[in-house]
């Protein structure tokens, strides 16, 4: 009997293969990406600390926008990088958190590269 792969499970198993190599500091900061299938987060991470610098997500009160769309999620990116210069942040290491860079993933880093930040 064929058996149906955890896609999750996988996905977990490349965020955890990346994340042995790629850290946040204060200076150059993590970019982490979620998904869901309705929202889109994306918080900056100093992992030296272990600490959230900024965060924005398409489920917040006046966002205005689905986070299941690619629109949503662009409009994250430019927010994350609204919320990075404030805190005076202007390069990151980008994590897509094992996704395919594809799609919403691929749009909240173009938003973001949009709105400032260099990686």
């Amino acid at each position: 009997m064929v058996s149906k792969t955890n896609s999750n499970a996988a996905r977990l198993h490349r965020h955890a293969r990346v994340r042995s190599k790629i850290t946040g500091t204060a200076e150059r900061p993590r970019l982490d990406v979620f998904r869901s299938n309705s929202h889109i987060y994306a918080q900056l991470i100093d992992d030296v600390k272990g600490v959230t610098l900024a965060a924005a997500a398409s489920n917040e009160k006046d966002f205005g926008a689905s986070g299941g769309n690619c629109e949503g999620a662009r409009k994250v990116g430019k927010l994350i990088a609204e919320r990075a210069k404030k805190k005076k942040i202007s390069e990151v290491v980008f994590d897509r958190g094992g996704y395919i860079y594809h799609g919403r993933v691929k749009e909240l880093a173009e938003g973001a590269r949009e709105g400032g930040l260099k990686f």
